[in-house]
């Protein structure tokens, strides 16, 4: 009768061990032992917690207790590193890459340099490599979602797809002959066909990029902006971005500034993101938010361009929804969005001359959920929640530079630097682990852009043009 009772006692407690090893919850990818920071509306934090990933989505995210309930293919163990949304780049010519450090301290850079160093060079290729090139640094940098406008659209497209970042890609539309379109008309019909080819991708949004309203016609403008609801895509654009387009539009439409221009001829609408957005006074400001236009605020290329400090402060009292973004790299140089966290912060701070503004949390807002609504992403990316896209970030918390934290958002916004991104996560799948690429061969595609950087500095050379 003992006998009987151990072996049934054992036997029970078997199966009670059992039943709950199988009663674990599968899941693909759990991160554990984290400072989760969620970016929700709550702004809600796990001094250690946990994230699950199933399939593309996060399934589960709290304290780290939870971590008994799932089993897991893989298994991140961070150690007390920082876990949060995937950074969101609102703004940048990622193929642009190929030109940095080009014509740095060229004065009207834009029309003088930059437009005929495009002419020149400019092509599938360039566009390829330089895109490579450019969704590499970001990837390394935190970056997992950007928002992109260039030639050759198709060609970054493909980038994307292979590396497996997210991207809202607009094909560019400019009055100006280009390589992929001659004419505006050319390049609107370039544009349909690219969207009808990306429309509906898991993880790449098509939109239209006329250039900005003042190197594009009025009827062109308004072609974008009816074509934009009827396919239901972005548009994005430069806006009030310099005394030039202010002065060309003014005369245009009679001294409208460019915001109550676009306005005016029905083309400011909830599919407009505009990049820059530096000259914008309180009835342009107010204009924006009636009209919900997401803003790309870009820092490092506004100064360095000399062409002033964008009303970011206002425009978030007025809640537009203002994201960041770095531009492209020849312009802010790099397209590290951590970078632009310290000057973004400073900058505004000296320019009110009050310290006490843009708080560290609220740059960390405009990089995460704020870009994301900015872009209309929100629903899906932008902060860590049920149900939302598993785009995660893990950031180093044991670098001289990140050592000790007391703010998890000031020590991100003034001592992080980009190499202090550990892992990468994009629509649950793991696409940088301790900071080894893993979609890409990462030595390849620098040899290939250095390659044909100096392709471009012979050109240069034999024209007797200074690469200064």
């Amino acid at each position: 009768m003992v006998k009987y009772q151990l072996s049934l006692f054992i036997f029970l407690f078997c199966s009670v061990i059992s039943t709950s090893i199988c009663a674990k919850e599968p899941v693909d990818i759990l991160i554990i032992n984290g400072r989760v920071l969620t970016m929700d509306d709550q702004l809600n934090e796990y001094s250690c917690g946990v994230v699950a990933i199933k399939g593309n989505r996060i399934v589960a995210i709290g304290p780290q207790s939870m971590a008994q309930r799932y089993q897991a293919q893989t298994t991140l163990d961070v150690d007390g590193d920082i876990v949060m949304p995937g950074l969101i780049n609102a703004h940048t010519h990622a193929s642009m890459s190929l030109f940095r450090s080009l014509g740095d301290d060229v004065a009207n850079r834009l029309h003088n340099y930059i437009f005929p160093l495009e002419k020149a060079f400019v092509s599938r290729e360039m566009v390829y490599k330089g895109a490579r090139l450019g969704n590499l640094e970001m990837l390394k940098g935190g970056v997992t979602t950007y928002a992109d406008m260039y030639y050759f659209e198709e060609e970054v497209a493909k980038a994307v797809d292979e590396m497996g970042l997210r991207a809202v890609l607009g094909q560019s539309i400019i009055k100006y002959p280009q390589a992929d379109a001659k004419t505006p008309k050319d390049a609107i019909e370039l544009t349909e066909q690219f969207i009808k080819k990306y429309k509906g991708h898991p993880r790449i949004t098509p939109a239209f990029a006329p250039h900005g309203p003042y190197t594009n016609s009025t009827d062109d403008l308004k072609t974008v902006a009816r074509l934009s609801l009827e396919y239901d895509v972005p548009v994005l654009t430069h806006l009030a971005e310099s005394k030039k387009e202010q002065n060309v539009i003014a005369k245009r439409s009679g001294g409208l500034s460019p915001i109550a221009y676009l306005e005016s001829i029905g083309a400011l609408n909830e599919k407009l993101v505009g990049a820059h957005v530096i000259l914008a006074g309180e009835q342009d400001i107010a204009l924006l938010k009636k009209h919900q236009v997401g803003v790309a605020h870009n820092m490092s290329a506004n100064i360095k361009s000399a062409k002033g400090v964008s009303p970011v402060v206002e425009m978030l009292k007025q809640h537009v929804d203002v994201g960041l973004g770095t531009d492209g790299p020849m312009s802010g140089n790099t397209l590290s969005l951590i970078d632009e966290f310290n000057q973004v912060a400073k900058v505004h701070k000296l320019w009110h001359q009050d310290r006490s503004l843009m708080p560290a949390i609220d740059v960390i807002k405009m990089a995460t959920i704020g870009s994301a609504r900015a872009l209309n992403l929100a629903k899906e990316i932008g902060s860590l929640e049920l149900g939302k896209r598993a785009d995660i970030i893990v950031i180093s918390t044991k670098s001289p530079n990140m050592t000790p934290i007391y703010n998890p958002y000031s020590a991100l916004v003034y001592s992080a630097n980009a190499t202090d991104v550990q892992h990468s996560i994009v629509d649950g799948r793991l696409l940088m682990k301790n900071r080894n690429v893993l979609t890409a061969d990462e030595k390849e595609i620098i040899d290939q852009a250095t390659a044909f950087s100096q392709e471009i500095k012979q050109s240069l050379l034999q024209q007797g043009k200074s690469i200064l």
